[in-house]
């Protein structure tokens, strides 16, 4: 009787006024509806944004269980859009499963290549995600022999840590597939002493990233900074990274590369695919190019001015299998082939991939000599 005579005479809720007691059903089985969804209605391969089958395999890749299946596929494979690897009848041994690609040293002033792994961890902030997680993924990439693609510090602290020995690559975030064209906000609640601490922030204010850079504004900044980069830092790799936009952009970039003969080691393209911890649903949804046709504009771009053997190009979005890999390496190497611009798939490996991303300025491959990843 009291939750009746609260609901009939709350001004709040429109239905607790209508409905008192029972209207407390409706927003009780509005908070369980994920859960009701992804236990009860959604299929083994609805991917929004994995599927059941795609999060089931990380998880029994990670525990070390068996991920195998019984009977034939699943799929439809008369569906529009079924993708598939089409084998050789002379299939061939690796002699290792361990498969790398040189970063640096390609035609620029890089001193310190990286042989990185052609499946990396991408970037996620300590904030975003808990220490305990950043400690897992850093053990894993160690376990793996994996770049882990670390957070974001503040200028002074970047400036300190940069030439630390497990510091392989610098990479400049120009924008992400989560956000395109917005600044990450870490909010200061979650700006904890240890967070703090490792960032080199305030503890407990707001951790702003600005969705722009003032370092450089032009095409041809970016590359003068880009080597400033190089230079500052004892020669090792840089590059950048990106959610492509409008494709002149892209264009200028390349053109500025041309007429400077100054070249990033790596170019890491970001899908519209990517997450991120928070985001405004307008820029979730609908702005950035899909990870395949940015891929795709960057590696032609790149061949078409004859800079695609000096620069490696790097891929991230929603990346969980082999099949996966072999999908991103496909647009890089086999098109490229149909199109009389490249060779056949021994050039496979000219990509590198880290998975998804986060802030500004911050070293791109930190290869873990210990287990602490701060």
């Amino acid at each position: 009787m009291l939750l009746g005579w609260h609901d009939t005479h709350q001004q709040r809720h429109a239905v607790l006024r209508n409905y008192p007691v029972m209207g407390h059903l409706r927003f009780l089985l509005e908070c369980i509806r994920p859960e009701r969804r992804q236990y009860f209605i959604e299929g083994d391969r609805d991917a929004t944004p994995f599927s059941r089958q795609q999060r089931s395999l990380v998880y029994q890749r990670a525990k070390g269980e068996s991920d195998k299946r019984p009977f034939a596929t699943q799929l439809d494979v008369q569906a529009e859009g079924y993708a598939w690897i089409n084998h050789s009848m002379a299939p061939t041994v690796l002699p290792t499963h361990d498969c790398r690609v040189r970063i640096g040293s390609a035609g620029s002033a890089c001193t310190q290549p990286y042989s990185a792994s052609v499946f990396n961890i991408s970037a996620m902030s300590f904030g975003l995600v808990s220490a305990a997680a950043v400690l897992a993924l850093n053990a894993g990439a160690r376990r793996g022999g994996l770049a882990h693609d670390t957070g974001g510090f503040s200028a002074e602290r970047f400036a300190q840590q940069a030439r630390y020995p497990p510091i392989k690559m610098i990479e400049i975030k120009l924008s992400r597939g989560a956000k395109p064209g917005h600044g990450g906000v870490l909010p200061g609640p979650k700006v904890t002493a240890e967070i703090a601490a490792a960032r080199g922030v305030p503890a407990g204010v707001d951790g702003v990233s600005p969705a722009a850079h003032s370092a450089f504004s032009t095409s041809l900044e970016l590359l003068q900074f880009v080597e400033r980069l190089r230079q500052l830092f004892g020669g090792k790799p840089v590059g950048f990274k990106l959610c492509i936009g409008h494709p002149r952009e892209c264009f200028a970039v390349a053109k500025a590369m041309l007429d400077s003969g100054l070249l990033p080691d790596f170019i890491v393209v970001d899908g519209a695919e990517g997450g991120t911890g928070a985001a405004p649903l307008e820029l979730t949804d609908p702005v950035g190019v899909p990870l395949q046709e940015g891929l795709l504009l960057v590696h032609n771009t790149l061949v078409g001015l004859n800079l695609r053997e000096r620069i490696r190009i790097g891929c991230a979005g929603k990346v969980t299998s082999a099949f996966d890999i072999a999908q991103l390496m496909a647009p890089g190497s086999l098109l490229a082939a149909a199109q009389g611009a490249g060779p056949w798939p021994h050039k496979v490996f000219e990509l590198f991939w880290p998975v998804a991303q986060a802030s500004s300025f911050r070293p791109a491959a930190s290869f873990p000599e210990s287990s602490d990843a701060r």
